[in-house]
């Protein structure tokens, strides 16, 4: 059960990531998974004792963990964009 909640919040951080920049995260609900786990991630990271910031679901903190995947869609969509281009 709490593997499955984990999933869900992760795609839902990463389907608020991709609202916010107004950017389609590639594979879909996948992709929100993805997003939404890798952003957790990266804000442990980069915001080290303030990635305990704000309210947790299913180990997931919240605040930090939509940065992260804000900072992941976006590094993410500039890839894209290059790759496109070629």
């Amino acid at each position: 059960m709490g593997l499955l909640l984990y999933l869900i919040v992760g795609g839902l951080i990463g389907w608020l990531a991709g609202l916010l920049l107004g950017k389609d995260v590639p594979m879909g609900c996948i992709g929100n998974i993805i997003a939404g786990i890798i952003g957790s991630w990266i804000a442990g990271e980069l915001l080290g004792g303030f990635s305990t910031f704000g309210p947790s679901v299913a180990g997931i903190h919240i605040i930090p963990a939509l940065i992260g995947a804000v900072i992941f869609v976006f590094i993410l969509s500039l890839i894209l964009r290059a790759a496109r281009k070629r």
